[in-house]
């Protein structure tokens, strides 16, 4: 069984992992191995980045639910750090819609999201960073409200 302190690291790494899996089935299903390998290679510093973050925010979320619960703690809190991981996370995989819209039959917004596929990045990058700083001021408030 995991420990109060290792939980947090474990479910972060395992999101990241998973996030990445997902990644690379969705790349592969919708427009085939190659295709996601070659995306990978071209933005991987990005998609680490990001899955790293979403990680980071599954561990602070975690560590949240701990504390919240070991003191007895309700929901109110745990809702909204679950409403901004959300968030991060689909503006994480806003540029995936390049690839599923045809599908979808929305070629001109495909076309927009292709052409600023990188933008979109830097946009879940945001994201990602302003969920890890909420839940961080989050874990922090509610530490000194225990004090």
């Amino acid at each position: 069984m995991l420990t109060n302190r290792v939980k947090p690291f474990f479910y972060g790494a395992l999101a990241s992992a998973i996030l990445l899996g997902v990644y690379f089935a969705v790349l592969t299903l919708v427009s085939g191995w190659n295709f996601a390998q070659n995306q990978f290679a071209a933005f991987w510093y990005f998609i680490v980045s990001l899955a790293v973050g979403f990680g980071i925010q599954v561990g602070l979320y975690t560590h949240l639910k701990n504390l919240i619960r070991g003191i007895g703690g309700g929901g109110k809190v745990l809702g909204v750090t679950g409403t901004t991981s959300t968030a991060a996370m689909i503006s994480c995989c806003t540029h995936y819609l390049a690839n599923i819209l045809p599908v979808l039959g929305a070629i001109g917004l495909v076309t927009f999201v292709a052409q600023y596929q990188v933008q979109l990045f830097w946009v879940g990058l945001a994201f990602n960073l302003g969920g890890i700083f909420y839940m961080a001021n989050k874990i922090k408030a509610f530490k000194q409200k225990q004090i």
